[in-house]
């Protein structure tokens, strides 16, 4: 099984989640993909998560996290003992979120989305420093990320299989071209 996890004010209709998504209903796996919508609320998008892997060996689960996705993949991954893909995962993002706290909207949708001071708090409780097990981890970075440092991406997640993309931006615009590899170390075979 495979979650996905979206980033900050993002939603199960990012490029990422859909092109994940088209490749499961293709190699016949749908089932095996979640993609939930995430409250704003660091907590109870947790508590969702949670929900939904509840019962599912852990050597059956991988996470993929995209940004704040990826931040929460890791709380995760490290809680549950599975694999994690990072898609440009924020490492601090309680300072980069910050100067967001109010209401905007989501990226996909005009649905309103506030983010609360104390999300920041929920956020810090979530905090993973250091990684226990790095061989359960593949981090995807890009130096051309206009949001957040990949340099604090690959020295958080020493040990751990990455790949550094020469370029690209936050979004990893050219995602499709590392499917296979995602795929590949959450277990899934790609033939198509």
């Amino acid at each position: 099984m495979i979650l996905y996890l979206h980033g900050f004010r993002s939603s199960p209709q990012s490029m990422k989640a859909r092109v994940i998504s088209e490749r499961m209903a293709a190699l016949g796996l749908s089932d095996q993909l979640v993609c939930p919508q995430l409250p704003a609320s660091p907590k109870l998008a947790m508590e969702l998560a949670l929900s939904l892997i509840e019962g599912v060996p852990a050597q059956e689960l991988s996470i993929v996290g995209s940004s704040l996705g990826g931040y929460y993949a890791t709380w995760l991954a490290e809680r549950v003992g599975c694999r994690a893909v990072l898609l440009n995962p924020a490492i601090v993002p309680l300072q980069d979120l910050d100067k967001h706290v109010g209401v905007t909207t989501q990226f996909h949708s005009d649905e309103p989305f506030e983010f609360k001071r104390e999300y920041i708090d929920e956020l810090r409780a979530l905090a993973v420093d250091p990684i226990t097990r790095p061989e359960r981890y593949f981090l995807i970075a890009a130096t051309g990320d206009e949001v957040l440092d990949y340099r604090d991406m690959v020295k958080h997640y020493a040990g751990a299989r990455q790949h550094v993309i020469d370029g690209s931006d936050h979004g990893i615009s050219e995602f499709p071209d590392y499917l296979d590899a995602v795929l590949a170390f959450c277990g899934i075979g790609t033939a198509r």
